[in-house]
């Protein structure tokens, strides 16, 4: 077996109580390198258009990369998919913490779950011992109280992947949480309802090996010199965290607010923002595995309403949804609800942009207090926001309503939430505005899993970073048109590349290239892999995914944007006046992709990229 891997999956069929290995192949590892490539694999060989996400015939695939466990910075990630219950197409998250590499030093390179249980287990993963365990003990914790009780059953160090009483009753807003009070979650596309479905509440796993490296030697000196200079070159984030991305994204015209409807909001965004953070809240920080940068926030709140706060701290996708495009500036309500979220194993970027939504949607008469039990959604009230995010947790009152998400919202509602509903193909939009960078709105129209800024994360070439093997030898200009198709299309394959590894996208920021990434999967696995090995490795990976989008249905029509993003200017700030033109960005992102002009990967391209046996 190549260097890096395990060489082995652990499969677990729920429905019969049995767990069995599969081996790793060369060829599937030279094909598809590991984490979100062969959950892609995996899981468009099991999962067809018929079915139904929260059916036994779903699977939940967890998935390492090479590179997970061993000396390369940022390297504790691991990747989760399966068919999303909130969109009905492709689901995926993917996570940092612990867990990873955990399962990666206990001995497998993923863990596949099949069938369903009749009864609430958890799994217990510690070498070749792998047990099924009854967890109706365990059945109403939440995530934190989870970690804390699985590990008492079964060792003081095992790492727990787990759901809250949202994923429980299967809420298409639920996802899956690790490292306890920190809090790092595979929160978006409603994977947690899977697990739910499955009656999974918990997997630990215990590991004691490092993966074998052909090159050792020469790896360790090499990361060790790229971690130095990611440190020096990421201050901003280990000094204030995601945190510190509100004020400037706030001036740049990236900053959601009052549901994306206006442009600035500087005073709101000063009162949340990552200084205001550390001035006071800020209990310390958190580091994933491996990771030389950490931008994790650990807070705490001890007067007020919301005191006992302790645990991982609002990230910048959670201020920016539920402060800005809530309009609440009240930094210690955040706090308390990103807690809330996390212990009832909710996605804050969905359960934000529903809480924006509603309050709209209130303003303008399309709800009223007779379906909210009479509670008044104001702008700027951090009360409603607390309130919903405990009724969706709780699954109770109105709240219970928005956590079914926005395609059953638009359903119920019509036309009139359309207008107001931020998201594509059903997932709700990160705090990042199209309007802003002209890249952004392609990227999130063509995203396989919906309205995401990772799966291209261009925007940072049209910013602050060049990077002469995409193509960009100096940051673009973000309201230019011309090659922005093809910048994203280029950044796509490379972050599904980086998604494959697994490592974190934040290197580079500091200062890793595609050939470094290229030289350590060479020197970790033993064979010669180049720059361009590596990105036709990632746009392998992301035609399969999109694939398993046009087997459910998809076309051009459903890669686009919500109205708001290309019909209304912002107004003010710092992208104003822009409107993104995405309909011949998006035909040069086809053309540049080989796909036709309704969307479809063509004969040709599949099967110069290897992709003949998918081939519809």
């Amino acid at each position: 077996m190549l260097g890096g891997y395990a060489g082995k999956v652990l499969w677990v069929d729920l429905g019969k109580g049995a767990s069995w290995c599969e081996p790793v192949s060369e060829r599937d590892a030279l094909t598809w390198i590991g984490g979100s490539g062969l959950a892609a694999v995996t899981v468009y060989r099991r999962v067809g258009p018929e079915t139904g996400p929260l059916s036994p015939g779903n699977v939940l695939a967890f998935f390492t990369g090479p590179l997970t466990g061993t000396p390369v910075p940022s390297s504790g990630r691991h990747s989760v998919a399966g068919k999303s219950p909130l969109t009905g197409l492709w689901g995926e998250a993917s996570v940092g913490g612990h867990w990873g590499r955990e399962l990666k030093r206990a001995g497998y390179d993923g863990l596949v779950l099949t069938g369903a249980s009749p009864e609430p287990v958890y799994l217990w993963i510690s070498g070749d011992r792998v047990e099924i365990r009854g967890a109706a003990s365990l059945w109403g914790l939440d995530t934190y109280d989870t970690e804390a009780a699985v590990r008492q059953l079964t060792h003081p160090r095992a790492q727990v992947c787990c759901i809250g009483p949202a994923g429980e009753r299967l809420t298409p807003i639920a996802g899956l949480f690790t490292d306890g009070r920190e809090g790092r979650a595979a929160g978006r596309c409603g994977l947690g309802a899977v697990a739910g479905a499955k009656k999974v509440k918990a997997v630990a796993v215990l590991g004691g090996q490092d993966p074998p490296l052909a090159g050792r030697e020469l790896l360790q000196p090499v990361v060790r010199e790229a971690a130095a200079s990611v440190r020096a070159r990421t201050k901003g984030l280990a000094d204030f965290g995601t945190a510190g991305l509100v004020i400037p994204c706030e001036r740049l015209g990236d900053f959601p607010v009052r549901n994306w409807s206006l442009g600035s909001w500087e005073d709101g965004a000063q009162k949340i923002s990552g200084p205001r953070l550390a001035e006071t809240v800020l209990a310390g920080r958190f580091h994933c595995a491996a990771c030389p940068v950490g931008c994790g926030r650990r807070v705490a709140v001890d007067r007020g309403p919301y005191a006992g706060v302790r645990g991982g701290g609002p990230e910048y996708e959670t201020l920016g949804l539920f402060g800005g495009s809530c309009l609440i500036d009240d930094l210690e309500a955040i706090c308390y609800a990103n807690e809330l979220c996390n212990r009832y194993g909710i996605d804050t970027i969905e359960a934000g942009n529903l809480v924006a939504f509603s309050m709209e949607a209130f303003e303008k008469g399309i709800i009223g207090p007779e379906d909210t039990g009479g509670l008044i959604l104001a702008w700027g009230d951090p009360l409603v926001l607390v309130s919903l995010v405990t009724q969706m947790g709780t699954g109770e009152g109105f709240g219970a309503v928005l956590a079914q998400g926005f395609p059953y919202l638009v359903r119920k509602y019509g036309e009139p939430a359309a207008a107001l509903a931020m998201a594509v193909k059903g997932l709700g939009m990160p705090s990042h505005d199209p309007r802003a960078y002209n890249s952004l709105a392609v990227g999130y129209a063509t995203a396989n899993r919906g309205a995401c800024h990772l799966e291209a994360f261009s925007h940072v070439f049209e910013r602050a970073l060049a990077m002469p093997e995409l193509g960009v030898e100096a940051p673009l200009d973000p309201f230019a048109v011309e090659g922005k198709g093809v910048l994203t299309a280029r950044a796509q394959n490379l972050m599904s590349a980086v998604d494959s590894l697994a490592v974190c996208k934040f290197l580079l920021l500091g200062g890793v290239g595609v050939g470094d990434l290229a030289r350590w999967l060479t020197l970790a696995t033993g064979t010669e892999f180049g720059p361009d090995d590596l990105l036709r490795c990632g746009e392998r990976v992301f035609n399969l995914k999109r694939l398993f989008n046009v087997r459910c249905g998809v076309r051009r029509k459903d890669d686009t944007l919500p109205r708001r993003i290309l019909e209304q200017k912002r107004g003010s700030g710092g992208a104003a006046d822009n409107l993104p033109p995405l309909s011949p960005m998006l035909d040069e992102y086809y053309a540049f992709r080989g796909w036709s002009i309704d969307g479809v990967p063509s004969r040709s391209r599949l099967s110069e990229l290897g992709l003949g046996e998918f081939v519809p």
